[in-house]
C-alpha cells in the first residue's frame, strides 16, 4: 500500500499560519500567500496538498475558499480541504471547482446522518477528519470536546462506507514531539480503511515510523510545522518515504 505525504497550509485571515495545539491565541504567521506556499510545495514534488480554513472551522462557514480553488485549478496537484464545511453546498462548491477531497469533521458529531448521507453520495471524495483529545473527538476548531471516542466514530463511519480518515492527536499538533503512532494504528485496525496521520511529525524518522505500517492502513502523513521550521524539506521527506 502506498504512503502519501500531505504538506499542510493552514489559512487564517488570508495568510499561512500555524496554531499551537489548535489554540487561536498561539498563532505563528509563515507566509502572506497560501497560493505561493502551495506552489512551492508543488514545485518540490508534492502530489497532494492539505489545506485548512481555520477561519471557516471557527465560524462554521467557508472563508478562505478562493485560495483553495486557486491552488486546485492552477497547480496540477490534488488538494484536500477541511474547515467550515457544514452543508452539501459547501461540499459541492469545492468538488465542482477542482478540489479532489473534502474533509468533514464537526458535522459527523453534530449531524451524523447528514455526514453518512454525504459519504454515500460522494464516496472517496469525502474524508472524515477525526480530531482527538485524550481519545475523545474534539469539534468546532477543537474548541469543544465531545463524549464520543475516536475509534467508535471511526468504526461507525467505516461501516457506512467512508474510505479515508484523517486522524489528528491534538496533544501532538504543532509540538514537534512525534506523532501518536499507536493511536493512528489503532484507528486503522478498527476501521480497516485508509488513515492519514496528522500532528507531531518532527523528523524524517517520524515519517519512516509511520510508513512501516502502510500495509496496515496507515496511508500517509500531513506535515506542517516541521516544514515551516526547516527541520527538513518536502523534497527530503518525499525521498525518505520513496525509499
Amino acid at each position: 500500500m502506498s504512503f502519501t505525504l500531505y504538506p499542510a497550509i493552514d489559512m487564517r485571515g488570508g495568510k499561512c499560519v500555524r496554531l499551537l495545539q489548535g489554540d487561536y491565541d498561539k498563532e505563528t504567521v509563515y507566509g502572506d500567500s497560501p497560493f505561493d506556499m502551495a506552489k512551492s510545495f508543488a514545485d518540490q514534488g508534492a502530489e497532494w496538498i492539505h489545506m485548512v480554513d481555520l477561519d471557516g472551522a471557527k465560524d462554521g462557514k467557508r472563508v478562505n475558499d478562493l485560495f483553495v480553488i486557486e491552488a486546485a485549478t492552477k497547480l496540477g496537484v490534488s488538494v484536500q480541504i477541511g474547515g467550515g464545511i457544514r452543508t452539501e453546498e459547501d461540499i459541492a462548491h469545492y468538488l465542482e471547482n477542482g478540489v479532489t477531497r473534502v474533509i468533514i469533521g464537526s458535522i459527523a458529531i453534530s449531524n451524523p446522518d447528514f455526514a453518512i448521507e454525504m459519504i454515500k453520495k460522494y464516496g472517496s471524495a469525502i474524508a472524515l477528519g477525526i480530531d482527538a483529545k485524550n481519545g475523545f473527538v474534539a469539534t468546532h476548531g477543537w474548541i469543544e470536546t465531545s463524549e464520543t471516542q475516536a475509534v467508535d466514530l471511526g468504526k461507525r463511519f467505516a461501516d457506512a462506507g467512508a474510505e479515508n480518515f484523517i486522524f489528528t492527536d491534538i496533544a501532538t499538533d504543532g509540538m514537534l514531539s512525534g506523532p501518536n503512532v499507536s493511536a493512528v494504528r489503532e484507528l486503522a485496525a478498527v476501521t480497516k480503511k485508509n488513515v492519514i496521520a496528522s500532528g507531531g511529525v518532527s523528523s524524517l524518522a517520524d515519517l519512516a515510523a509511520l510508513k512501516q505500517y502502510a500495509a496496515d492502513g496507515v496511508a500517509g502523513a500531513i506535515i506542517g510545522k516541521a516544514l515551516y521550521e526547516g527541520r527538513f524539506t518536502l523534497r527530503e521527506a518525499l525521498n525518505e518515504v520513496g525509499k
